[in-house]
């Protein structure tokens, strides 16, 4: 069947995911919904258990906010101090890695998949995002697929990151930009 919009085939169309997968998306959804979503901010500890009773890999002392989404949490990976903070929204269909002290702020969108626009299919693509140790994406920042965040690099509030960020860098707007190398008070070299 074509759209007659587009002049798509939408029978072609496919998600790229298995039917265990999918299983496996609506149990978590049914348990984000009910358990993970509903408690109490202070609750780090039992959202951890949670996610981790789903394949996350999250270290002591990582803060998930309640009111953040993890797409599938197998492909999450979370180190000590690092955190999700509120609405942030994790589409980790590929692995997402926040590194020791890296912090995620409100409404940030870490996009680890996307689709290929020159397959009349609209395939399903993936790659992984890391944001390294000590680096900051300040609130509404998207980053897309494939990216890393280098240790200690800050994105700037609404910047959209397309490329990989070098370490101890702030970056900025749409597509983001270099700003500034960032230094920290007090640092030696």
């Amino acid at each position: 069947m074509k759209s007659r919009k587009s002049g798509l085939d939408l029978a072609s169309y496919s998600s790229g995911h298995t039917w265990l997968q999918l299983m496996a998306r609506g149990c978590w959804s049914i348990v984000w919904f009910l358990l993970h979503r509903p408690s109490p901010t202070p609750l780090f500890a039992w959202r951890r258990f949670l996610l981790r009773l789903f394949g996350a890999r999250i270290a002591r002392g990582a803060h998930i906010y309640p009111s953040a989404r993890i797409w599938a949490p197998w492909n999450l990976e979370m180190e000590e101090h690092s955190c999700l903070g509120k609405w942030v929204d994790c589409y980790c269909v590929d692995k997402i890695t926040i590194g020791a002290n890296a912090t995620v702020s409100q409404y940030a969108y870490l996009c680890a998949a996307g689709h290929d626009i020159s397959d009349p299919g609209m395939r399903l693509t993936t790659k992984p995002i890391r944001i390294e140790r000590n680096a900051w994406v300040a609130a509404g920042a998207f980053i897309g697929p494939g990216v890393t965040i280098g240790e200690g690099a800050v994105i700037g509030a609404r910047g959209c990151v397309f490329k990989s960020v070098r370490p101890w860098t702030v970056m900025g707007g749409n597509p983001a930009q270099f700003i500034k190398r960032r230094k920290l008070r007090g640092a030696h070299g």
